[in-house]
């Protein structure tokens, strides 16, 4: 048996090819939208792509199992548990096996058993991988999908903050207290293979490991500490990372069947000329590096550099409307890989940055300061201090007087901010805070980016405050 893992660092995605050497078959659980990297690795092992598996209807990328499908005609194994809003409505388009509990597959002489797995999403099911092939009668490891993480479970609350569901978190926690009680009863031995890792929104507090076992996750994921369920739905409740918006969009892409990447159109070059007209009503994305966008970039235009695109564009872009691009042809591909990964197909045309820097349409910039530089003007109320990190960050820590604008809401609260007040925009490096700049003065708000953000300030021997008492930290 082959097991091969993938991760998209910019998702916090893992993904995961299993391989029969034996009958040189080969399937993806939870396969990205970019599915290249599996087929390359096919080859690479002499084994064909026969099927693609999905633990649940995912929130938080574009699902690679219909595109599998087209390009390689993989069958397709499926979820059929749930309600009936939550049914894969493309299924009856290509060749899929629906699943219920307790279902088993075959790939060559690799056996997988569906487990149902509910309180993420209320169809989730997840995989029981037993390797027969080598002789194996009893199972190796599981593929848990958003149910079990590495240090932590799957958040219950998306179909209600993000979809709308409402009344269904709760549910939710319930259904994830049973299938916890599910897991436990597993053999410790099991390996524990999740479908992401540190930083994803769907789950506070994931691990960084890759992978885990379910002996080691029964003793010191604080999540299975709990024996009372009511205990255990407020703590599942709490401290959840703010939703990203787009996530309602990803579920209805998965849900009705995301298209397929050769039917997008042809992203093209575009003059210059144009430029200066479409930002004033469109959205155009830089993916400039921010410190030289700060330095010179076109009036109207936001920021967000290349390594950041699928991680924040989801929360600026409206899904309904056509965006544009300012990048370098060499860049453009990978731009339109980390896009298309959450579902950013409306995109109209770019403009080659070279060419931008050439027309002289570069005429703005914004100022960037040292902590030390700004905290007098901080201290004295001159200008007013945005955090832009997440609501965890800020009540951890923040600068004394800072006001606290998650980076993803930023732009749909523009409203709540005074256009007669200068601003100064603050993260954890400086980083998240650049794309913030971008956006502040896009609205034509006076803004300047703290360089360096709180770790620069806390470098300084500068006072911090938590939320909670106010102490210095």
């Amino acid at each position: 048996m082959l097991l091969k893992y993938f991760y998209d660092t910019a998702l916090a995605h893992a993904s995961y090819m299993v391989g029969c050497q034996k009958s040189g078959e080969a399937i993806v659980i939870d396969p990205g939208r970019n599915v290249q990297p599996y087929l390359d690795a096919a080859k690479a092992n002499g084994l064909k792509i026969v099927g693609a598996a999905e633990t649940h209807i995912h929130a938080d990328f574009v699902s690679g199992s219909r595109e599998l499908a087209d390009r390689v005609g993989a069958t397709l194994y499926l979820s059929d548990e749930g309600p009936a809003d939550w049914k894969y409505q493309y299924a009856d388009k290509v060749d899929a096996k629906l699943l219920k509990d307790g279902d088993a597959f075959y790939v060559g002489k690799v056996k997988l058993q569906t487990l149902h797995t509910p309180g993420h999403t209320p169809e989730h099911i997840s995989f029981v991988l037993t390797d027969q092939g080598g002789g194996a009668s009893e199972p190796m490891g599981i593929f848990t999908g958003d149910f079990v993480f590495v240090g932590s479970i799957g958040r219950p609350d998306l179909l209600e903050t993000a979809a709308g569901v409402v009344g269904s978190a709760e549910q939710g926690a319930r259904q994830l207290f049973q299938s916890v009680e599910r897991f436990r009863n597993l053999p410790d031995y099991l390996q524990v293979w999740p479908a992401h890792g540190a930083g994803s929104a769907c789950g506070k507090g994931l691990g960084a490991i890759p992978s885990s076992t379910v002996g080691y996750e029964k003793k010191f994921n604080p999540a299975l500490q709990y024996d009372d369920e009511q205990a255990f739905v407020d703590y599942i409740l709490a401290d959840q990372p703010e939703t990203p918006f787009y996530f309602a969009v990803m579920k209805r892409v998965n849900r009705e069947g995301p298209e397929i990447l050769s039917d997008l159109q042809t992203v093209a070059a575009m003059d210059p000329a144009g430029l200066a007209s479409i930002a004033e009503d469109r959205l155009v994305i830089d993916v400039t590096p921010s410190s030289l966008f700060s330095e010179a970039h076109v009036p109207g235009t936001i920021n967000i550099p290349t390594k950041m695109l699928s991680q924040w564009a989801g929360f600026f872009v409206n899904y309904e409307e056509p965006i544009y691009l300012i990048v370098d042809d060499e860049t453009l591909p990978t731009c339109l890989t980390s896009l298309r990964s959450i579902g950013i197909d409306r995109i109209s045309g770019y403009f080659d940055a070279a060419a931008v820097r050439d027309a002289g349409l570069r005429t703005e910039s914004y100022p960037s300061g040292k902590p030390a530089e700004l905290q007098a003007a901080i201290e004295e109320k001159q200008v007013t201090l945005l955090d832009v990190r997440s609501e965890a960050e800020f009540l951890q820590g923040h600068i004394p007087g800072a006001q606290h604008q998650f980076l993803g809401r930023l732009l749909r609260n523009m409203d709540q901010l005074d256009p007669l007040q200068s601003y100064v925009v603050q993260c954890k490096s400086g980083a998240r805070s650049s794309i913030a700049a971008s956006l502040l003065q896009r609205s034509g708000l006076d803004v300047t980016n703290m360089s360096g953000g709180i770790q620069a300030y806390s470098a300084a021997q500068l006072p911090l405050e938590t939320a909670w008492s106010g102490a210095g930290i």
